[in-house]
């Protein structure tokens, strides 16, 4: 669920996990398409630097860069399909959160806002 801080409604996304390093390897490459309010959520083991980028993936993505505690971290938004380009955290976090490109810029969600990962925030990827 997440949270945007200017006291909008709280927004659902259901996501996949990703809690494995082969399935954080795959992510949503080689997918046609991600349906509004679909998400797929990466978690690692401990908060660190994280990028990623758009090799094989076929669709414009908001990439959502979560820290302990939930805070957003950093939004990079529309990213280009295919592009190899480094999209840096920017800062240590443990969650990363990619939805539909636009999804964020729709529903007013911002850095700084939050991301409620509930029983989430304890999934192992050991």
């Amino acid at each position: 669920m997440l949270h945007p801080g200017d006291g909008a409604a709280p927004v659902p996304v259901a996501v996949e996990l990703a809690t494995t390093p082969a399935a954080r390897e795959m992510g949503l490459m080689y997918r046609d398409a991600l349906p509004a309010g679909a998400g797929m959520l990466f978690v690692f083991p401990e908060a660190a630097l994280q990028s990623f980028w758009m090799r094989n993936t076929k669709i414009p993505l908001d990439i959502v860069y979560v820290a302990d505690g939930g805070r957003i971290a950093r939004i990079a938004r529309q990213t280009t399909p295919f592009s190899e380009r480094p999209i840096p955290s920017g800062e240590p976090v443990r969650f990363v959160l990619e939805v539909p490109g636009g999804f964020t810029e729709e529903h007013r969600v911002d850095e700084g806002d939050r991301v409620d990962l509930g029983d989430l925030a304890n999934a192992s990827s050991r």
